[in-house]
């Protein structure tokens, strides 16, 4: 694990509303989490509920394309959500306790992973009081051509931009006037080997662009904490999950 040093992370964060740390883990644990990981999908994945599992093809078991909550199945990731350098770069850039509330597998499938439409994480988690942050963990090689995350410079300083329905499973909602000079200009790529860390503020634009690569998957963990001091509206959350899966069902996508 490298060395953390909490004023220069607080201060490129607050500025730019994300930072990176490449790699936060060492190659050895980086293989221990991808053969962790293989393990779950193999053994525990078989068993969550369907809306816990999304496939880029659902006739096709082969296509994961996202596994949510996956420290409430299992102890290993439990401890990697609550335990790891991570909660700690969390807090750190939080500064307060961070409270575990999701911990995600991402794929992008060669050929098939689908564009991550333009959006701000913060607009699903529906916060009465706004105190956020998603991780996200390389698994894979990222580039511009497997699917690398891209962020708006700055742009958790302003209020939410209007979503609206992407129609793309696992990221139902994404910026309807996204694309404009400042978007352009303040947009910020990273590439990466295996083992790098993102983090960014749940307000901060981010997406990412399909696999287009024929031979390589686009593997990756995201990490969701909320600060202790965070409100969630659970009425307007519940609801709107609850409508989601009904829509997915219908749609025959879980």
């Amino acid at each position: 694990m490298v060395t953390l040093n909490n004023q220069n992370l607080q201060t490129s964060f607050d500025r730019d509303g994300y930072i990176s740390i490449n790699p936060l883990f060492s190659f050895e644990k980086v293989e221990e989490i991808k053969n962790e990981l293989s393990r779950y999908i193999k053994e525990v994945a078989p068993k969550v509920p369907d809306h816990h599992i999304f496939y880029e093809n659902k006739d096709d078991k082969t296509t994961i394309k996202q596994l949510q909550q996956m420290f409430t199945y299992d102890d290993y990731f439990k401890e990697l959500i609550e335990n790891s350098s991570i909660r700690e770069v969390a807090e750190i850039v939080l500064r307060e306790k961070a409270e575990p509330k999701n911990l995600q597998f991402f794929n992008k499938p060669p050929g098939i992973g689908k564009p991550t439409p333009p959006h701000q994480d913060g607009y699903y988690f529906m916060l009465k009081k706004h105190n956020a942050v998603t991780c996200w963990l390389a698994l894979d090689k990222v580039d511009e051509e497997n699917g690398c995350i891209h962020y708006v410079k700055g742009s958790h300083k302003s209020e939410y931009r209007p979503h609206g329905r992407s129609n793309v499973l696992g990221f139902s909602q994404g910026i309807t006037d996204f694309g404009n000079e400042e978007d352009k200009k303040n947009t910020v790529s990273f590439p990466g080997e295996p083992g790098t860390f993102l983090i960014h503020n749940a307000k901060t634009i981010h997406w990412a662009e399909g696999n287009k690569s024929q031979t390589r998957t686009r593997k990756a963990l995201g990490f969701i904490y909320y600060g202790e001091s965070a409100e969630i509206n659970q009425e307007a959350h519940d609801a709107y999950q609850e409508k989601l899966r009904k829509e997915m069902k219908e749609k025959n996508l879980i």
